[in-house]
């Protein structure tokens, strides 16, 4: 199961206000596991940053002036996630945004059920406790000491940890590996001949003196 999960930087909250994509990051799983392989793009966004959103990422107009625009990277990122199953935290936000950008260049819209929301999974698992990335990550014990300010790449891969730990672990990995192991111990081991069971001379005879002592043995008739 081919899963790929991501995070955005954007210039506001709503692409309805002509806030942009400045950065994306994804990281995929097969089965649970991460691959190693990433997508990770920074994006000009061609308008200005607001203060507000610079002090979240630190992703200057003059750093993103040096990057390419969403038309340019659009196929990659696209042909990166493919069909698989997107992993998000909060994530309407993200689908939102993917979509104004893509649409604009002619692309169908990512249906917004492809997506695992991990907000959403956090607060069935958790009722009433926080369920923001650093609330996770100090609940699971994963290190996040690096994320002094938010990026997409950096959060990806922190949403992996916690999306494994969301669903239990690495505990469906383990248990398949168990059943693994059952079918390469029956797979290997050593099959030998039956070993013969007839009894001896003196047996036959020891068992014959023992059912004259029994009167009217049903063993003798």
């Amino acid at each position: 199961m081919r899963e790929i999960v991501l995070d955005t930087e954007t210039t506001g909250l709503s692409p309805t206000d002509g806030h942009r994509i400045v950065e994306i990051g994804c990281i995929e799983l097969i089965n649970h596991v991460a691959t190693g392989e990433t997508y990770h793009q920074y994006i000009n966004p061609e308008r200005s940053m607001p203060e507000e959103a610079f002090a979240v990422h630190g992703l200057s107009e003059e750093f993103l002036a040096k990057h390419p625009v969403m038309s340019e990277v659009a196929d990659d990122f696209l042909a990166f996630i493919g069909d698989a199953q997107l992993v998000i935290h909060n994530a309407e936000f993200d689908i939102r945004f993917i979509n104004a950008e893509i649409s604009k260049l002619g692309h169908p819209p990512v249906a917004i059920d492809r997506a695992v929301d991990t907000v959403r999974l956090a607060r069935e698992k958790f009722p009433g406790a926080p369920a923001s990335l650093d609330a996770l990550c100090r609940r699971f014990e994963i290190d996040n000491s690096s994320r002094s300010l938010h990026g997409a790449l950096l959060d990806a891969q922190l949403l992996a940890e916690v999306y494994l730990e969301l669903i239990g672990g690495r505990q469906p990995d383990l248990e398949l590996k168990a059943e693994r192991a059952k079918e390469i111990i029956r797979e290997t081991r050593e099959r030998r001949d039956p070993r013969p069971h007839a009894a001896t001379d003196d047996e036959v005879a020891a068992h014959a003196a023992f059912l004259e002592k029994i009167p009217n043995s049903i063993w003798s008739s």
